[in-house]
């Protein structure tokens, strides 16, 4: 058991929990992202549906394991936020190197960007999204994944190189589109109340799974929604909540789950989880530093039109929303628009070394927070949403003598 998840002592806790039958309805991971929660959880769903009670290791073979090693399993709920793109990214590079080196791991790659799709269409399950307007679309896109993933799916043998790469370019651009098109912020209060009903109805073989990600994201009507069922469990049901933000889960919630805390891992071991995982034996950072190499902006790119961003306004100059988008790739993924406000934020971190400053750069925080809520819950294009924070910005410095120049 969590033979796949290392340098994590909390598993020794899991594993002693799970062999004493003690493991509660509802638990939830914590800890720092890039920790293993997710990876974790769905080893957890794998063990509580494996058949074989004498062994339940990692190797197994039985159906219900070979189903939820391959996320098949239709016992698994998993929803939430969360950004898929670049890890899938990582994972297309690793199988397509190894694929042409022949190497040893292939196969190894081969189910890793499997996988990592399915961590996200995972989250497009029909049953959480009936009712919703843009099913059919999703619907749609979601086949035409399927169908180019089964393609690559073992035991089908691989195809050509050059048919290879065009399969996974596809992929990678269509898992783009779904998750930057339809993927919510936040858990939508019908996915809850359609995922209660599923919840009700009984397993026909092994418990049924549910994963919420960052479930310190959910609004109040969601969250309280999601206490009804935590307050009564279906019997055949475990609830496994992540965060890396403890802190910002509701008490109610908190006092009906037990806690299971992560370790940050140390720079030393997530390298070792990187060669582990995707086979680099050169990257020398965090997990966290390792995806971001594969955005399709550096980050000193993204930076620098952040600067020229907050130029514009200190200049006086109109700026074109649209080109600034065209230059940070659309804002896809939508990580890309993050890492841009979270540079307006670092050069605006200048305000705070004098009294006037510091009240700026309150109204600076709260008009790029609306800007990311904008753009990432109300769905605004990201043109829009910049337009709107450059007006309130120029506002702002105009007001204040143009303040902003200290910034820069």
């Amino acid at each position: 058991m969590y033979e796949n998840l290392v340098f994590q002592d909390v598993t020794k806790l899991l594993i002693k929990d799970i062999n004493s039958h003690s493991l509660p309805g509802a638990i939830l991971f914590s800890g720092e992202e890039a920790s293993g929660k997710l990876s974790a959880a769905l080893e957890t769903a794998r063990i509580l549906s494996c058949s074989n009670s004498s062994k339940k290791s990692f190797n197994c073979e039985c159906t219900a394991c070979l189903q939820s090693k391959s996320l098949t399993s239709t016992n698994l709920m998993l929803l939430g936020p969360r950004d898929c793109f670049l890890e899938i990214q990582a994972a297309k590079q690793s199988f397509i190197d190894a694929y042409k080196e022949n190497a040893s791991f292939l196969s190894a790659t081969r189910y890793l960007f499997i996988r990592s799709i399915r961590k996200l269409t995972l989250r497009f399950n029909p049953i959480l999204w009936e009712g919703n307007k843009n099913l059919s679309k999703i619907g749609s896109l979601m086949e035409q994944i399927n169908d180019n993933l089964e393609q690559l799916d073992f035991p089908r043998p691989l195809p050509s190189t050059e048919e290879l790469e065009k399969l996974c370019d596809q992929l990678i651009k269509d898992t783009a589109n779904l998750e930057n098109s339809y993927l919510y912020a936040s858990i939508p209060v019908s996915q809850i109340r359609n995922l209660e009903d599923w919840c009700r109805i009984k397993s026909e073989e092994g418990k049924k799974t549910i994963i919420i990600e960052n479930a310190d994201r959910m609004l109040e009507s969601v969250r309280n929604a999601l206490l009804k069922i935590l307050e009564e469990p279906p019997a055949d049901c475990v609830f496994i909540l992540l965060t890396s933000k403890r802190n910002a889960i509701m008490q109610t919630i908190l006092s009906r789950v037990r806690t299971y805390n992560f370790k940050n891992r140390l720079i030393s071991e997530q390298q070792s989880v990187i060669k582990r995982v995707f086979h680099n034996e050169y990257f020398n950072g965090s997990i966290n530093d390792y995806l971001l190499t594969f955005l399709p902006v550096s980050p000193l790119q993204i930076k620098e039109v952040a600067k020229n961003f907050i130029g514009s306004i200190v200049n006086r100059n109109v700026i074109d929303c649209s080109e600034l988008n065209n230059n940070l790739n659309k804002m896809v993924p939508k990580k890309i628009f993050h890492l841009f406000l979270i540079e307006i934020i670092n050069f605006q971190k200048k305000l705070l070394g004098f009294e006037q400053g510091v009240m700026i750069s309150s109204k600076v925080l709260k008009s790029v927070q609306q800007c990311w809520d904008n753009y990432n819950i109300y769905n605004l294009a990201s043109t829009e949403a910049l337009e709107i924070l450059y007006k309130e910005l120029s506002i702002l410095n105009a007001q204040n003598g143009g303040i902003l120049k200290i910034c820069l």
